[in-house]
């Protein structure tokens, strides 16, 4: 018999709002017996039908809620969720790009489901029991919708671990080349899709990293936590000269590959820990006309956001400090711990400490490719702030 999970009093208004996330301590009791994996349907506590989802025991996430209606079939409702993603990029992309990612989990309506399109490639991520049982079953869909030369799986995010599966990478569907050449902002980008960070590349910066060409007009640029140049990149189109800083040689190949694949003559690369290469440059009176700081999260729980916010205001102070007078600071976070209001209060604090005025000029957030819900915070993470400093 199909599981049947009954909701503690008044806790169904989260997840009517449109949240999909049922946790474990939300439940009063479970009747039933299926396996891990399998769809649920959950009622609140009155009995009222709340909507089915895929379910394992395994994880503090019991149900990922995927079905809003008792009419709803699992097949048909996959497919038309996967088609309506899609459409939906074909709105918001024209041929500048063709890179961009087609599925974001919860945002559309298809929980712990990642699928990044670069060129005529796909790279998944399956990050519950639920969708990775799916993976064939989904892969298929993809063809028939996309028709992409290959689908690769990246399955080695940790959150994996938490629902029970091994950490994999492999092939799904077709072939995958070692580099996967796009386009992005009129650039020629190489992606690594094995061996890159997440999917291959970070998407979700992408109308960002275009938008701080008007910053860097003639500039001396300093790119932290370049990853594989993309900041650095589109402020070489426009700048005088641009460092690109990162811990990794990988990501830095990267980097050089890039700008000598666009023409570019005035990237130089650093391998180098960002903290004490900002330190070592104030040190020695650096200056720079615009300084960029995209760094991963500092915090991946509530619990870590206390020394994440010291982590980010001493990079940023010093990064204040480095930023000649009328120059840009773009300072971004990514994890949705470090909410917009205390991100803008440890921007304050760190203008204050280091005695510079600082102007915002703009905020920018994850880019359109990468909607998220109203209904479910988790999915507005990336916070992006140009500053002018005198």
């Amino acid at each position: 018999m199909p599981y049947e999970v009954y909701l503690k009093k008044n806790e169904e208004r989260r997840l009517l709002a449109g949240h999909a996330w049922v946790y474990a301590n939300e439940v009063a009791r479970i009747e039933g017996k299926d396996k891990n994996g399998s769809l649920a349907t959950v009622y609140a506590h009155d009995g009222r039908f709340i909507g089915r989802g895929y379910i394992n025991h395994l994880s503090k996430i019991l149900v990922r809620l995927f079905l809003r209606s008792e009419a709803e079939e699992e097949d048909a409702a996959l497919e038309k969720r996967i088609c309506a993603a899609f459409a939906l990029r074909k709105k918001l992309f024209g041929e500048e790009t063709d890179c961009f990612r087609c599925i974001f989990a919860e945002a559309d309506d298809l929980p712990a489901l990642i699928v990044d399109r670069y060129g005529d490639y796909l790279v998944a991520e399956f990050l519950s029991l639920g969708m990775d049982q799916r993976k064939e079953k989904i892969s298929d869909i993809l063809e028939k919708v996309c028709a992409p030369k290959g689908i690769y799986l990246r399955g080695d995010a940790p959150v994996r671990r938490k629902e029970g599966l091994p950490l994999e990478n492999k092939l799904l569907r077709g072939e995958i080349p070692e580099r996967i050449l796009v386009r992005e902002n009129g650039l020629t980008m190489e992606v690594d899709a094995v061996h890159g960070q997440k999917t291959g590349y970070f998407l979700d910066q992408k109308e960002n990293r275009f938008a701080v060409r008007r910053y860097c007009r003639g500039a001396r640029v300093l790119d932290c936590f370049c990853n594989s140049g993309g900041f650095s990149l589109n402020a070489a189109t426009v700048a005088r000269e641009v460092t690109a800083v990162d811990i990794s040689p990988l990501a830095l190949e990267s980097v050089r590959a890039n700008a000598a694949r666009n023409g570019f003559t005035n990237i130089r690369t650093a391998c180098a820990d960002a903290f004490e290469y900002l330190r070592a440059l104030r040190a020695a009176g650096e200056t720079f006309g615009c300084v960029i700081l995209d760094p991963p999260a500092f915090c991946k729980s509530a619990a870590e956001v206390p020394g994440a916010y010291r982590g980010y205001k001493d990079v940023n102070l010093t990064a204040m400090k480095l930023v000649e007078p009328g120059g840009f600071l773009v300072t971004c976070s990514c994890s949705h711990y470090m909410t917009m209001p205390l991100f803008e209060k440890m921007l304050r604090e760190s203008a204050r400490d280091c005695g510079r005025r600082a102007k915002i000029l703009e905020v920018r957030v994850q880019a359109p490719d990468h909607p998220s819900l109203l209904a479910a915070e988790e999915t507005s993470y990336l916070k992006a702030y140009i500053l002018q400093i005198e």
